[in-house]
This record gives structure tokens, sequence and C-alpha cells, in this order.
């Protein structure tokens, strides 16, 4: 189902042809948030919301990472629906994005909305799918120049029947091909999005079902999933499960969907705090990702930003760059080689 325009490396990496010496995914990275933080909307830069800075570009690349994944608020983004992009807010997405692609990191672009706009679901009279086609219609042609760049339709849509999202979902793709634009979209599921729960039917009609009527003119998509290893798989705890293969066991179930069905996959979210319990689960699921490298594309850590603290999870250096989180040591053995300079994979 995916189409190799450039994304991959080799023709080598297509499934069941991966190469034992060459074992690995296309893409190794971090979440940096921080424009999409704060309820104010529009809010105040350095008050309300902050945008991840090209130091901590310049300091990921430097560990090895190849991608990012950068969270900002749609309403920011577009203050009213059908209406232009805010130019301030958009440039500084820009400057991200063009310095990410002078290092050779792909920019994933992330509405970090849970499939709302002002809190009201889309595929609502409020706000209906026409609304959002619109908004990705305006970003595709806007970075129709940018190859580095990723399209992530939206962060964890929720909360509403699976064929809304999927309709919503489809009128994006299809706005974005029509801008001209080729790159790679990434297309969640609902219920957050889990990888535990992909073929589960407690939030309505499970993703592994309604997903299958994704459409996609260009062919180039991939799936994108999330997943934490805590009790409830919330990513709010510090204690992780215990049981044997937590962490591999979790994504089992969308593995084999995504092979049986000819589908790419991205693990956008996954994290734990600095413990054995979640080092272990954390080694187990990016074990998993390496070793099914024929349909899972990557990952991106959560998260790493300006304003996170002492959040459990941060991947953020401190002392100036100069002293690693602890975590960043157990996501080096699973990242692949940085691009080639020139490589320009969509």
């Amino acid at each position: 189902m995916y189409r190799t325009i450039a994304i991959l490396l080799t023709a080598a990496l297509l499934p069941g042809a991966i190469p034992a010496a060459r074992a690995n995914n296309t893409f190794g990275g971090v979440n940096l948030a921080g424009a999409e933080f704060g309820t104010a909307i529009p809010g105040q830069l350095g008050i309300d919301y902050i945008w991840p800075t090209v130091e901590e570009l310049d300091y990921f690349h430097a560990r090895g990472m190849n991608i990012v994944r950068i969270g900002f608020r749609w309403e920011r983004m577009q203050p009213t629906l059908n209406g232009p992009l805010d130019a301030d807010y958009l440039a500084s997405l820009d400057a991200l994005v063009a310095h990410a692609a002078s290092l050779g990191i792909r920019v994933i672009l992330n509405p970090h909305n849970f499939a709302r706009y002002g809190g009201v679901p889309i595929g609502s009279p409020a706000v209906p799918h026409a609304a959002f086609a619109d908004f990705w219609s305006r970003l595709a042609t806007h970075h129709l120049a940018s190859p580095h760049v990723v399209f992530g339709l939206m962060n964890e849509p929720m909360q509403m029947p699976t064929e809304q999202w999927l309709a919503a979902a489809n009128a994006a793709i299809a706005a974005i091909r029509a801008s001209g634009a080729q790159q790679l979209v990434l297309v969640p599921g609902n219920a957050w999005t889990g990888a535990h729960s992909w073929e589960q039917n407690w939030y309505g009609t499970p993703n592994a079902v309604a997903m299958l009527g994704i459409v996609d003119s260009g062919n180039h998509y991939a799936f994108e999933l999330h997943q934490y290893f805590d009790a409830d798989y919330s990513g709010t705890s510090t204690t992780c499960l215990a049981a044997p293969g937590t962490g591999a066991s979790q994504l089992q179930g969308v593995t084999a969907w995504l092979r049986t069905h000819g589908y790419k996959g991205f693990l956008a979210e996954l994290a734990g705090a600095d413990n054995p319990g979640c080092h272990s689960a954390v080694d187990n699921a990016l074990g998993h990702l390496r070793d099914n490298a024929d349909v899972w594309l990557g990952w991106t850590w959560w998260a790493a930003g300006p304003w996170w603290g002492d959040y459990m999870f941060t991947l953020e250096p401190s002392a100036g760059f100069s002293i690693d989180a602890p975590q960043m040591a157990w996501l080096t053995p699973y990242l692949p080689p940085i691009f080639a300079d020139g490589f320009d994979g969509g």
C-alpha cells in the first residue's frame, strides 16, 4: 500500500527484503513540544506557549536523530476556520523546518488538537470536514517545496465515532493531494490512536476495521500509532507494567495488521520514566520496531522542549545542552543511520 517515493533509503527496505545487516527503522527521533502549550487562544509567545529552538535541533541531530515531530495549535495557526494562516505563527514553524532541512532532519507537522477546533469535534456542523480539508490545503500548499516535511494529520483523535474521524482524514488527504503536495502523510486512528487498542471496539468501530477505508491518491501514507506502558496506557505514571514482554506485547497486534494489509506504521509517541521497569518496556518496544522494520518506519520519543522542567519523560538536556537526559542512552542503540547529505526524501 505504501509507495516508496524516496522516503526509504533503498528498495531493500520493501517488505520481506530487509537484509539482516540493515534491519533497522528508517527514522528515529523526538517530539519537540511547546507551541501547542497553553489554553489561551491565541495566547502570548513566551507566556502561554513557546517554540522549540534551533539549538535543540542541533543537539538531537548531534545525538543521531533524523526526525522531529513539532506540535502546534490549529487555532493559532488558522485563527478563523477557512481563513488564512497566521503569518507570525507560521513563520516560527518555517524557521524550524528550514533549519531542520539544513541538517537533513525530517519534520512532522502536528496539529495537536485531538480532532477538535476550539474544543468542537471535526465533522460537527460548527467544524465540518471541509474546514479541516481547507486547513490542510493551505498548509500543504505552503510546504509544496519542503520535501523534508511530513504531514501528521492530527494528534490523537478521540471520543468520536471512528467513521467520523475516517471521513475527516480522507477529506484532509484529498485536499493535500489536490494541492500538488506529494509528501508522506501520517494517519492516526481514533481512541488516542493507541497501538494496544487498534483492534478493540470499546470506542466504536475498531481502527483495524475503519482505517481500511483510508484513500490516498498519492498512495504515500503510513499509520501513526502511540503507545505508553503504564497500567492504563495513558502515559501518566512513572510505573510501567511488569508483565514479561511489556513494550513489545502492546505492538504485536498492530504489527500483524500492518503486515497483513501491506501498510506501514510509525510510532509517534512512546516514553517511560527513568527506572528499570520502564527501561525494559522501552527497550522491548524499540527492539520490536527494529525487528519488524519491514512494516515500521520508525519512532519519535515523547518528548523534549524548552518548558518541560522535571517532567518524568523529558529528553531535554540540561546544563546548556551538555548533560543528556537519562533516557537518551536508552534510545541511542536504536537510532538509524543519519541520512547522507543531499538526500531529499519526502
